[in-house]
């Protein structure tokens, strides 16, 4: 069982920037891929970014690559989200997810553990 608690929304101007924390419960963290998604009202959840067990593979949603950056620290079992440059269109309920294994999987489906979501408004 594996506990994911995010943190670090809140409410920004277009252009501006928030780093988003997820902090995980156990002992096997290093064990998990991490991937975080977002869900906008109305709208389904998609996947936002993923990361592999050691921080050496990353993928990232075509709307978000050049500006947000995912990272983990193993050694305090926490994965990162630093969002730059964000756009109104950004604005959703961020949650980050835990699937056993190595694999950097950009489904939904395919992650077993999820947090209780930190919301984000970016304000245009």
């Amino acid at each position: 069982q594996v506990q994911l608690v995010e943190s670090g929304g809140g409410l920004v101007q277009a252009g501006g920037s928030l780093r988003l924390s997820c902090a995980a419960s156990g002992r096997t963290f290093s064990s998990y891929a991490m991937g975080w998604f977002r869900q906008a009202p109305g709208k389904e959840r998609e996947f936002v970014a993923a990361i592999n067990w050691s921080g050496a593979f990353t993928d990232y949603a075509d709307p978000v690559k050049g500006r947000f950056t995912i990272s983990r620290d193993n050694a305090r079992n926490t994965v990162y989200l630093q969002m730059n440059s964000l756009k109104p269109e950004d604005t959703a309920v961020y949650y980050c997810a835990s699937r056993w294994g190595s694999r950097v999987i950009p489904r939904v489906s395919q992650y077993d553990y999820w947090g209780q979501g930190t919301q984000v408004t970016v304000s245009s």
